[in-house]
């Protein structure tokens, strides 16, 4: 086994499969290169002499450019590389892809709900408004332990939904709908199959806003008749009496619901049904090459199938941005995307910051040097299809295929972003470790590279870094594939077992706070 790897041809580096030492000698097209520093495992290496301000080249892309001369066996990393200023070709819509090979066999076992929609877990919500309502939303959560649900098997638990915002800023303004656009996206998420709104009474995010602005309807309660009018549970607590009595109050509805809501029956759909939501934390220098790759493969096969697959985190689409505008089906879409990234750019400024700050430190020490390099290496998410769609952040996607969703780099809000827009299976691709989960949507961790995989056993379901070791992209795609299949059957991820993501809802905030 080679000791690195040169991903294409007009590249100057190569990737450290392992550790190289200084002064040790790395073979490279039948050529021996000496080692001038040493290299650690998943970070660049440079194969030829690359004069000071030329550009330095992975995936055959630029990511950056030299701030001195790197010698063949010089380390390529932060202290001689600089992100500098990309001329991109956008060439919109000129390299469209065809449609993939249909795939029209394949099912999963999901939930259908009585209006058609389909789930993949079986929670009931409780939606907070504002911070203020909380607490006494985690109070009623904690009334149903396993004891009381061990009763309840089809139940997947009951969820609070909680958060750190919901007042003090302009009432219907732009945070106020963006917080009101993703709550109401909880509420009516498939897997969800019933929901109180919980709120003080007093804040800017008013139920009867999310209730009104977003049609919020309430499946019957058991024991109604059938001509009852569906209608929003929510509750204020100061409408109500107290938190005590608010808690009282809603535990008591939510055991009702338990009998009714415990009647669901897994049964055959097609995985055209599937919304998966693509995500990378904790990145390192091989998630481009092998877990982003291969969620790729997954993505590409799911498209085949009529499902739909979401790449977001648009600050990480930065510097490869030129690569979809390309891909998308008309000139519309691919200027949706870079109205975005031009967003991003005039936010990030606001606050004397620039969006090519991102790596993260963990991100540096795992190989990544710039914002290009870890965009060109993320974007392999999105396999190989057309680009359908762009959206905003937690706005319901109704297009089949692969879409964009607007959102930030981190994490939490970055998947909270896509299960409020529709998703229903997550898959979170990872190199130094990220644990993640975000209920009421099941995540597939995805590991980079065997050793962190190892370390990390019990919260990694999927080693991606067996590539590095010689399968192909296309062997471990189709192991994501049929993981993804399994898991929206109700096959347990490891996050899931250990009980991962109560924490992990988290609304974006953008406005100031008053």
């Amino acid at each position: 086994m080679t000791s690195v790897l040169k991903l294409h041809a007009d590249d100057n580096i190569a990737i450290c499969k392992l550790a190289i030492a200084e002064g040790s000698e790395f073979g490279l097209n039948g050529h021996a290169i000496k080692a001038l520093d040493s290299v650690p495992f998943g970070h660049k290496i440079a194969t030829v002499p690359i004069a000071k301000g030329e550009p330095i080249r992975k995936f055959g892309q630029i990511i950056g450019f030299a701030t001195e001369l790197i010698e063949p066996g010089q380390w390529v990393h932060t202290q001689n590389v600089t992100p500098g200023e990309l001329s991109l070709d956008y060439a919109f819509a000129s390299q469209i892809p065809p449609a993939p090979e249909p795939i029209l066999d394949r099912t999963f076992m999901g939930i259908r709900r009585p209006d058609g929609r389909v789930a993949t877990r079986n929670y009931i919500g409780i939606i907070s408004t504002v911070n203020c309502s909380a607490t006494s939303s985690k109070y009623v959560a904690k009334a149903f332990d396993e004891s009381i649900l061990a009763d309840y098997p089809n139940i997947d638990g009951v969820l609070a939904l909680t958060h750190k915002e919901g007042c003090a800023y302009d009432y219907g303004g732009d945070q106020h709908q963006l917080l009101a656009r993703t709550l109401a996206g909880f509420a009516k998420h498939p897997n969800i199959a019933a929901y109180v709104v919980l709120g003080l009474g007093c804040e800017t995010a008013q139920a009867s806003f999310l209730a009104d602005k977003h049609n919020l309807i309430q499946l019957r309660m058991p024991g109604e008749g059938s001509n009852a009018e569906p209608q929003p549970l929510i509750m204020n607590i100061q409408d109500v009496g107290g938190v005590r009595k608010t808690v009282a109050r809603a535990t008591a509805v939510v055991r009702d619901m338990l009998p009714e809501f415990d009647k669901i029956k897994r049964e055959p759909v097609p995985v055209s049904e599937i919304i998966l939501g693509t995500e990378c934390g904790g990145s390192d220098g091989n998630s481009g090459i092998t877990a982003n790759p291969a969620v790729g493969i997954a993505s590409d096969r799911l498209v085949a199938c009529g499902a739909t697959t979401i790449l977001a985190e648009t600050p990480e689409i930065c510097g490869g941005e030129h690569l979809l505008t390309r891909r998308a089906v008309s000139e519309e879409v691919g200027r949706k995307l870079l109205k975005h990234i031009a967003w991003w750019k005039e936010y990030a400024a606001k606050f004397g910051c620039t969006i090519d700050n991102n790596p993260s430190v963990g991100n540096k020490q795992g190989g990544l040097t710039t914002i290009y390099e870890k965009s060109l290496g993320a974007i392999a998410k999105a396999g190989s299809t057309a680009l359908q769609d762009v959206y905003a952040f937690a706005e319901p996607i109704t297009k089949k295929g692969f879409v964009i969703m607007d959102s930030p780099g981190f994490d939490a809000v970055s998947v909270t972003g896509m299960v409020a827009s529709g998703a229903n299976v997550a898959v979170f691709t990872t190199g130094r470790g990220s644990c993640f989960g975000c209920k009421p949507v099941p995540t597939i961790k995805i590991a980079t590279n065997t050793p962190m995989y190892e370390h990390m056993i019990d919260d990694m379901d999927i080693n991606a870094g067996r590539i590095l070791d010689g399968a192909s992209v296309e062997e471990v795609g189709e192991e994501i594939f049929e993981k993804i299949i399994a898991v929206a059957s109700g096959e347990q991820t490891k996050s899931e077992a250990q009980g991962i993501g109560d924490e992990e809802f988290c609304p974006w905030t953008i406005g100031p706070i008053l």
